[in-house]
């Protein structure tokens, strides 16, 4: 499951005053005569990706190919212990290659996982993609991508949005109109009446992550304050603004522990994902048949199409003057984010749209969750604790079906 905010707003506006300009060299685009491969990645590192985490390597040493890894020094393990996200932010960087490097005349095949797929919950040394092409002389030329002209604009807008800017329907035909992957099913609503309660969810399971201490660390520590920290890391999240600048720059901005709640530091750090989380003026959504996959032992290979898809969506929402947002807690997959998925859903049945907005969230952790009890043995039903077991494992399955439906 992938999500995304959206708000009208000019391309490249969230970028923060001040900001280095070693930090943003790579936007610049590479040099006109650098060699293929490298001047197709210089547009794929700029993919959009969890955290801002940048968790790809590549290998060169095969001529007319690149074979991509994930970096395992780069992960998640806190926020996205399945590594979800990860595996995403893979697809999101196969997708600005696929189109740089048709940008350029050639049309690349694209192997995923040509040593074997990774199991659900796990990434390991294997690679992920090759990407090859025929370079011998008479080949016909790529089919050019429109969306290339938008690689170097694209940027996630990390701010709130003007509420008093609507975005229109047709902008949801038009979104879709990127999308190519039949096996990623797109859905969006800029229904005023729908705002609310998937802008609560996104708050709501916000306020999870913040409030797990675990969680809330990680975010911290890929918290990079001020112009200094921001040039010398050149990745995690950058935060520009005056206060947290102060903050760092007289050692008040401390990483060492989450912020206390009350705190001037906590009320921040609320505020901020308040912020984007109630403003959002529209809603898309990626989702992929996750039980069919799993049965499959294609999961990961989906991940990785959904953040195909995910990158068309944002370079077409940078194409019509649009902002995006990722909104990535609600299907996360810690301990604490389940809960609140499992609160959120049972909690909105009374309510039919919101049921609706809600399973949307919602379906990809309980798919998992029921396929990984399918097939176990029957519990012993003399055994009360035995009975109510079986109760909870039928409404998991009954909650299936109507996700699915």
């Amino acid at each position: 499951m992938v999500a995304g905010a959206l708000a009208a707003g000019a391309p490249g506006c969230g970028w923060s005053g001040g900001v280095p300009a070693v930090a943003l060299e790579a936007w610049k685009g590479p040099a006109s005569d650098a060699e293929l491969r490298r001047w197709a990645l210089s547009y794929a590192i700029l993919a959009p990706n969890s955290h801002n985490r940048q968790p790809w390597l590549v290998d060169l040493a095969e001529p007319q190919a690149i074979t991509l890894y994930v970096d395992r020094e780069r992960m998640l393990p806190m926020i996205d212990p399945w590594f979800r996200q990860i595996v995403v932010s893979q697809g999101t960087f196969l997708e600005s290659l696929v189109i740089a490097l048709r940008e350029r005349g050639v049309e690349p095949q694209v192997q995923l996982f040509p040593q074997g797929e990774f199991k659900p919950r796990e990434v390991d040394e294997r690679p992920v993609a090759r990407i090859s092409w025929d370079a011998k002389p008479g080949k016909p030329a790529a089919h050019k991508d429109a969306l290339f002209a938008r690689l170097l604009l694209r940027h996630t807008a990390r701010i709130d949005y003007d509420t008093t800017r609507t975005v229109p329907p047709s902008v949801l035909a038009a979104q879709q109109s990127a999308h190519s992957d039949d096996q990623v099913k797109f859905g969006g609503t800029v229904q005023a009446a729908a705002l609310a309660p998937l802008r609560a969810i996104c708050w709501e399971s916000a306020k999870v992550e913040l409030g797990t201490s675990r969680t809330v660390m990680e975010n911290l520590q890929l918290t990079r304050v001020g112009p200094a920290e921001i040039a010398r890391h050149r990745d995690g999240i950058s935060v520009n603004a005056v206060l947290p600048h102060l903050a760092a720059a007289v050692g008040a901005f401390d990483r060492s522990r989450p912020p206390a709640p009350g705190g001037t530091g906590y009320q921040q750090m609320m505020s901020w994902f308040e912020g984007h989380s109630k403003t959002a003026m529209g809603f898309v959504w990626l989702s992929t048949a996750t039980a069919k996959h799993l049965r499959d032992g294609t999961s990961r290979s989906a991940e990785i199409n959904a953040g195909r898809a995910y990158l068309r969506l944002q370079l077409k929402a940078t194409e019509l003057g649009l902002q995006i947002h990722p909104m990535s807690q609600a299907p996360q997959e810690f301990p604490e984010m389940k809960t609140f998925q499992t609160s959120c859903t049972c909690s909105s049945w009374a309510n039919r749209r919101r049921r609706k907005l809600c399973r949307c969230f919602a379906a990809w952790v309980t798919a998992r969750h029921n396929n990984i009890h399918r097939g176990a043995r029957l519990p012993d039903l003399s055994k009360p604790e035995n009975r109510i077991a079986l109760t909870h494992a039928k409404r998991r399955r009954r909650h299936l079906e109507l996700i699915r439906k």
